[in-house]
């Protein structure tokens, strides 16, 4: 009997199965191997078939990716052109008034309170009972035996009472500490809420002072809550977002030097197109006309619409006229120079203003109406003069006078006459904003706790207003000077406070600071900056401390 050689294949790609027999066990396994090679073979050209298809799927989808990519570019670039024409449109159903109750803070303290702890307990008493003398025949015949098996007991039972007891102890213990632990962490945590708590009320506390010395028609507060209805504005990123603003009180006239957006800022795409045969996306531009058509449209509804935001926002009637100077920063192209130049200036009243349905209007029409002054071609950039200028002085600021030349390193900065510190604080900051364009003025010396420097950094990103207070200490700051200077920002409408000592500040000054536009700079920090711009001086508090009691003696 001849016995037969068997070889089972499969091509799992194919999803083929056989087995092949014969009593020639190589010339089965021989077929065994050309019916896989066949099968891959076969599987090789699925392979390629099913490759090149799954290439053309990619490829067609690629396309029409690329397609609707450029179709969507070209929607994006109508809608910006849109949006640009109805800069004025939009703006007339946004409620421009402030909503001083929407400025405070509502937040409730983020911590929840400490939970008590569960107390530790013990297990029941131990009992004589729980411990019984089994006495036996034995022990009846055998006092001593029986004797033995009672001390036993008796012992067992004391061993374990001890235990308990000293377990008790521990128990309790452990739950005094406990509860001790839990009694701090609850005054520990009253204390950070009511912290927290006054913190937010001192806060929402400025606000309200904002407000009532905004319905009091107070000068500086008018002028703070324009600036904050400009700042509610919404405008397309192209826009600078800057202004400067000047109030007069006593003929109710704001001042408002408004920067607008350059010519080259202006978005130029018209439609994107896919082309396939050279796999590029080609940009059809918008005509010169009409992206000046479309500059000069811009500059005139934003003059309309900001002059709009003011009076609908004004509920007390400060403003009875307003004054718009649209500013424009760019490129002169005769000599490559960067200029600022005044294009457009109106003043206008209050009473002629709400008259006209800007729904209705064509700004330019409009514009020219109201003895608007203007280049007919705003994208020419030709500057007018302001029909208002702007007054920069502010009343506070007072000439300043050199100090830092005069130190030497013997010099106790601590101990230095309180002027002449100020004084130095702003000359140094001068320095250090000279590098970047910016300009630092002292203001007159109250000894208030009020501004004693302002600088102005044009820097467009960390720049703007800085107010900046000097505190020639001999102690530690304590928190409440952070805090003045949190709210001496916020009635400046500053951008940033900057605080400088020459001792340092306690942990709740810092803890304080954290997450606010406040640096705290203690005297070491002084004393590097000072040494960064070539002075060099000390800073000695015991010596300082001396120094200034025995001044204090003489004047009096």
């Amino acid at each position: 009997m001849n016995y037969r050689h068997t070889v089972e294949v499969s091509h799992k790609g194919l999803g083929k199965h056989r087995i092949i027999s014969g009593t020639d066990r190589y010339l089965v396994e021989s077929k065994a191997r050309a019916q896989k090679a066949e099968w891959d073979a076969r599987y090789e050209e699925v392979c390629q078939k099913q490759d090149v298809q799954q290439r053309r799927q990619d490829a067609r989808r690629e396309v029409q990716e690329k397609v609707e990519e450029a179709n969507q570019r070209t929607e994006n670039a109508a809608e910006a052109v849109s949006e640009l024409r109805a800069l004025l449109r939009n703006a007339l159903t946004v409620e421009d008034k402030i909503d001083w109750e929407s400025l405070k803070e509502s937040d409730a303290f983020p911590k929840q309170s400490p939970k008590s702890p569960q107390p530790m307990t013990t297990d029941a008493e131990p009992v004589e009972s729980d411990y019984p003398v089994a006495l036996g025949f034995l022990d009846n015949l055998f006092k001593s035996r029986a004797q033995r098996k009672i001390a036993a007991a008796a012992d067992a039972f004391a061993k374990a009472h001890a235990d308990w007891m000293a377990k008790v102890e521990r128990v309790r213990l452990y739950n005094e500490k406990e509860a001790e632990s839990h009694r701090k962490d609850r005054l520990a945590f009253a204390a950070e809420k009511q912290a927290f708590v006054e913190a937010v009320a001192k806060r929402n506390a400025v606000i309200d002072e904002q407000k009532s010395a905004y319905l009091a028609g107070q000068a500086d507060a008018v002028q703070d809550y324009c600036d904050m209805v400009l700042s509610r504005s919404e405008y397309p990123d192209l826009f600078p977002k800057e202004w400067e603003i000047d109030y007069l009180p006593d003929t109710k006239i704001l001042v408002l030097d408004y920067m607008l957006p350059a010519p080259d800022q202006i978005p130029t795409t018209k439609e994107v197109k896919y082309i396939r045969t050279r796999d590029e996306f080609k940009e059809t531009s918008l005509a010169v006309s009409e992206l000046n058509s479309i500059y000069d449209d811009v500059l005139y509804q934003v003059c309309l619409r900001t002059i709009h935001e003011l009076f609908a926002a004004d509920l007390i009637d400060a403003l009875q006229a307003i004054a718009f100077n649209g500013m424009v920063t760019s490129v002169d192209k005769t000599n490559g120079q960067t200029v600022t130049a005044c294009v457009l200036s109106i003043h206008v009243s209050k009473a002629e203003f709400l008259k006209i349905q800007l729904a209705q209007i064509d700004p330019k029409a409009c514009f020219k109406s109201l003895k608007g002054v203007g280049s007919s071609k705003l994208h020419s950039i030709t500057p007018v003069a302001p029909v208002i200028p702007l007054n920069r002085e502010d009343k506070r600021f007072i000439q300043a006078h050199a100090v830092a030349d005069s130190l030497e390193p013997s010099v106790n900065l601590a101990a230095m006459d309180w002027e002449e510190f100020e004084h130095l604080i702003r000359e140094i900051f001068e320095a250090e904003f000279k590098v970047s364009g910016g300009e630092v003025k002292v203001t007159q010396a109250s000894r208030d706790g009020g501004v004693d420097a302002v600088a102005f950094d044009p820097d467009p990103i960390r720049g703007g207003k800085i107010v900046i207070q000097a505190k020639r200490y001999t102690n530690t700051v304590g928190v409440s000077a952070v805090r003045d200077l949190y709210g001496t920002l916020m009635n400046e409408g500053a951008n940033k406070g900057i605080l400088v000592t020459t001792s340092d500040y306690g942990p709740d000054a810092y803890d304080f600071a954290k997450g606010k536009p406040l640096t705290l700079m203690n005297g070491a920090n002084l004393l590097y900056l000072l040494q960064k711009h070539g002075h060099r001086a000390k800073i000695d508090l015991k010596e300082a401390k001396t120094t200034l009691a025995v001044q204090s003696a003489e004047a009096q």
